[in-house]
Order: structure tokens, then sequence, then C-alpha cells
């Protein structure tokens, strides 16, 4: 298993659009063989720092979902709208193995 680590540079006017987009990939990335983590915008700091978080399987299963996204109707909207709107400034992806597991339980208060 990999992680996709997506850090976005954003309009800090146009957080408004950056929102949408993360709710719709939080519709499309799950249903086209992702494991979303989430999207997280700014909210005390940077104004115009955000992320996007899944795991996937490998390499390979990235290429298919890739494909896969890419022929989706609401990922294909998802491409177009921040085509058109212009609010990502930036964009940097990163695959990364998690080195830490196995973890341990955390004892509840």
């Amino acid at each position: 298993m990999i992680t996709c680590f997506i850090r976005y540079e954003i309009d800090p006017f146009k957080r408004e659009e950056f929102g949408q987009y993360a709710r719709a990939w939080g519709q499309a990335i799950p249903r086209c063989g992702a494991d979303l983590i989430g999207y997280f915008g700014p909210h005390e700091g940077s104004a115009t720092t955000a992320y996007g978080v899944y795991n996937i399987e490998s390499l390979a299963a990235y290429e298919a979902y890739r494909a896969r996204l890419q022929a989706d109707q609401l990922g294909a909207e998802n491409y177009q709208f921040a085509k058109r709107e212009r609010f990502i400034l930036k964009e940097d992806r990163i695959f990364l193995k998690n080195m830490s597991l196995p973890h341990v339980e955390r004892i509840k208060p």
C-alpha cells in the first residue's frame, strides 16, 4: 500500500471553489478505486496551502485508477471545473510508504 499526498497552492480568494472541488473528489475518488483519506483546506496559518491524501495498492493500480477517474463523469467535470475556475495555482504529487507500521492501539481515557 502506498499513500499519495497532493500538495496544492490555491488562490486564497477562491477557497470555496477549492472546497467544492474537494467535495466532488470525495465522491469520485472512492468510486474509482482509491481509499480517500481526505482533502484538507486552509483553516489557520497559511491561506494558500491545501492537501489531498489517499491510499492505493501500487503504482500500477494508480495508473488504472487514474484512467477510471478521467473516464468518470464527475471526475471529468471536476477536472474541467478546476481548469475553468483556476483556483489551483500549483500542484505537487508524491507517493510515500508508511514506515511506522504497525502502530499500537491508542489508550482511551
